[in-house]
């Protein structure tokens, strides 16, 4: 069965374009559904992060064009706009690229441990949504195994960086001293637990954490000496804010050019410090006219993270060779699994011959013919049977000259040449 991965990253589409193809949590059991109607298309998973949005499909036949058209008409966009920004990868290129993206190698921050998680997520998605078949769950267990063997064999997440970790960088390169400030963390997801994890072991001054759900923001926030609001007031603290880092899986703005516009008159001119790291974005653009305020997304982000990521590059290259033993293993048992299709008819075919030679046989014994006479016709008759086809191909294949045939058949049955 062809495989393909097919999608847009960072690397190769602005935000732009990314937000207006990810596939919020709640979607993505109707859309993989969706997806695997779409002709050819028998099994699926999409990996949706704010960096990429990916998809993986074993397909009838190698042929991308139907799943452009689709990823573009299920978020209206016309197919030219998306074509340039999409990549494709085909059967071993899939897996390497599956293999490289679980183990942090084409992330933003190289090796960040993320991304794994989220891969796990598209996996059980997926594998809800009934739109995983034999082979996509043999791709993404080995991808799970190799990933682990990456982390256990390799120092590529040794350092701590990640986007949480260049957004508060960014902090300290514009606050000296974060325990005289304030901050807002809009969201109670793993980036923003990091984020919060990471201004506390700067001395922060104040944490406030909002969240749709506000239990789980509460939990969040006290962990870090915080408190926790819900969505709805963030209006009422936005002033008391510092710093903003927003990463949510909202389809709409959180915080709107007004609602920051209103707190500034509270704050008399002091400088707000806004992250957002969310893809569709949490905080509308509009919003870096303002004076005073410093607005940054995550591909703002590129060069703080360019500085972080340097050490890893020795144990990126020893995580790549790994990938690149582990792609074959993977080919190695996709080929068996096309081997087998042609083991099994062989067999059948040998089965049938064998059940209609043993019925002769049979019949022989019970019409009271010599019992040694009729294992010897069973003997030589299930024997020529068995080498005629065979034997047919092979004269052929010397009359034609065909060497590589007679080789693979030397190989084949171990012959020893004469």
């Amino acid at each position: 069965m062809p495989l393909l991965a097919l999608g847009i990253n960072h690397k190769t589409a602005p935000v732009r374009i990314r937000e207006r193809v990810a596939f919020p949590p709640e979607r993505l059991e109707p859309a993989l559904q969706d997806l695997v109607s779409c002709g050819g298309v028998r099994e699926a998973a999409i990996l949706s992060t704010c960096n990429r949005t990916e998809l993986y499909c074993g397909l009838d036949r190698l042929d991308s064009l139907p799943i452009i058209d689709w990823l573009g008409h299920y978020h209206a966009l016309h197919s030219g706009e998306l074509q340039p920004y999409v990549y494709q990868y085909p059967d071993g290129s899939a897996v390497r690229h599956m293999l490289r993206v679980a183990a942090g190698l084409d992330s933003l921050i190289l090796g960040e441990p993320q991304i794994l998680g989220q891969v796990k997520s598209a996996y059980r998605s997926a594998n809800i949504a009934g739109t995983l078949g034999k082979l996509l769950k043999r791709l993404f267990q080995h991808t799970f195994a190799v990933a682990k063997q990456v982390r256990t064999d390799t120092q590529i997440g040794a350092s701590a960086v990640s986007v949480a970790f260049a957004a508060v960088s960014l902090t300290k390169q514009i606050f000296a001293d974060l325990s005289r400030q304030t901050a807002l963390l809009i969201g109670a997801g793993e980036t923003i637990e990091l984020a919060a994890r990471h201004l506390h072991e700067h001395r922060l001054g104040c944490l406030i954490v909002a969240n749709r759900t506000l239990e789980r923001a509460h939990d969040l926030a006290t962990q870090f000496g915080g408190y926790a609001i819900g969505l709805d007031e963030i209006p009422s603290h936005l002033a008391e804010a510092d710093i903003v880092i927003a990463s949510t899986a909202s389809p709409t703005f959180i915080l709107s050019r007004d609602q920051v516009k209103s707190s500034l008159m509270t704050r008399k001119r002091r400088p707000v410090l806004m992250i957002d790291l969310a893809v569709p974005r949490d905080i509308d653009p509009a919003t870096s006219r303002l004076e005073d305020i410093y607005l940054y997304t995550v591909d703002d982000l590129q060069e703080i993270i360019a500085d972080n990521m340097r050490s890893r590059q020795t144990a990126a290259q020893q995580a790549e060779e790994i990938v690149d033993v582990q792609v074959n293993h993977f080919m190695a048992w996709l080929r068996i699994q096309d081997g087998s299709v042609h083991i099994r008819a062989l067999r059948q075919k040998a089965e049938a011959v064998r059940d209609e030679v043993y019925e002769r046989a049979l019949r022989q014994l019970q019409q009271g013919k010599n019992p040694q006479d009729v294992l010897h016709f069973l003997a030589h008759t299930l024997t020529s049977k068995l080498m005629h086809t065979p034997s047919v191909g092979l004269r052929e294949a010397s009359a034609q000259d065909r060497t590589e045939l007679l080789e693979a058949i030397k190989t084949l049955y171990k012959l020893a040449d004469n």
